[in-house]
């Protein structure tokens, strides 16, 4: 490659910003709520009935709510679920202070979640959301019903060369030089070089899906804050991964008392594949679904699979609190064993 010839976004960018189906589905909803500091955009599917448990979904790096529209529904008969748009992303607008940072994005989950007083949440993150939720998890344990991680963005001490360039975002001076490099490119090229990136099989992706993610993407790059926001969240999780201490991320894993599953995917070219078994070590009594083919963004290319194991927690959280208020014993110990599982994963 040549001085001039502008970067492969396929080591250059994070996961996609658009999601399936339209902006606002016919069967969501997208309603904006003030916070202290920060205005948030927080996407729903159809309320199925009243009365279910809460769950929250948190998106990763270049991201947005959009990216659990799909996982959303499968689960909307057994929590009444939001995503959140985080500070800067999808449709909500960057916060007051600026700050981008793993903490400050955990703050305003916690203040969401204080807000809405819904008590204890199925907590779901995927890639930097997977960061953010730990974090939350393991300072406010009252807040959290169940985790689900996927891909989570944790520490690595030998990152793949796939996600390095991802890193490079957080330089000052790189996310300008790329637009600029790059400004000629259309939309859809965009786009096509982040599913590469971010799915196991870009294949998978239907037209529909890669239609609205261009439409996305087109509208996001428009937004005068996109480059800054992407640096400045990239600078966060590189910051997040140089913190020791009570902070470090690996250590606060440790301190998350909620049922937790993780979700790895084989394919994944941002976060290491090996991570998973350090994962399943750090949470404790977690259970672990890998997915061979899926990327970085499993609930996204297989979200029936990914499904049915969120069910498979609830199911076996929901039998410890009945097991447990019962004076039994066989919640407790369902809950120390650490599920070890490799799916077939479909779509369907």
């Amino acid at each position: 490659m040549s001085s001039t010839e502008p970067p492969d976004t396929r080591t250059a960018l994070p996961v996609p910003p658009g999601g399936p189906g339209p902006r606002v589905g016919a069967e969501e909803t997208l309603r904006s709520v003030s916070l202290p500091g920060a205005t948030l955009s927080v996407r729903a599917p159809a309320r199925v009935r009243e009365g279910l448990p809460p769950a929250l979904y948190v998106h990763g790096l270049g991201g947005s709510s959009q990216n659990w529209s799909s996982l959303m529904a499968l689960l909307a008969d057994r929590v009444d679920g939001e995503a959140l748009d985080l500070p800067g992303f999808g449709d909500s607008p960057p916060p007051d202070d600026g700050n981008y940072s793993i903490s400050g994005q955990a703050r305003t989950v916690i203040r969401y979640l204080d807000q809405r007083g819904h008590g204890p949440v199925h907590l779901i993150g995927n890639s930097m959301g997977g960061a953010v939720s730990t974090r939350v998890a393991a300072v406010r344990p009252d807040l959290v019903r169940t985790l689900t991680l996927v891909s989570p963005a944790l520490p690595e001490l030998r990152p793949q060369l796939s996600a390095l360039p991802t890193g490079l975002l957080a330089v000052p001076g790189i996310t300008t030089l790329f637009s600029r490099l790059t400004k000629d490119w259309t939309a859809e090229r965009r786009t096509r070089e982040v599913l590469a990136l971010c799915y196991g099989d870009p294949g998978m992706a239907t037209p529909e899906e890669v239609a609205a993610a261009v439409e996305e993407t087109a509208r996001r790059l428009e937004l005068p804050y996109f480059w800054e926001v992407m640096e400045r969240a990239s600078r966060g999780i590189v910051n997040a991964y140089t913190l020791g201490g009570q902070h470090n991320l690996w250590r606060q894993a440790e301190r998350v008392l909620a049922p937790t599953l993780l979700i790895y995917g084989g394919r994944d070219r941002l976060v290491s594949f090996r991570m998973a078994r350090r994962a399943a070590t750090a949470f404790r009594g977690s259970r672990l679904l890998t997915l061979p083919e899926a990327g970085h963004v499993a609930m996204m290319e297989y979200p029936a699979t990914v499904a049915r194991a969120v069910r498979e927690l609830l199911d076996d959280t929901e039998r410890e609190a009945a097991g447990e208020a019962a004076g039994g014993r066989e919640g407790r110990t369902a809950r120390r064993a650490t599920g070890d599982t490799t799916a077939d994963a479909s779509r369907s």
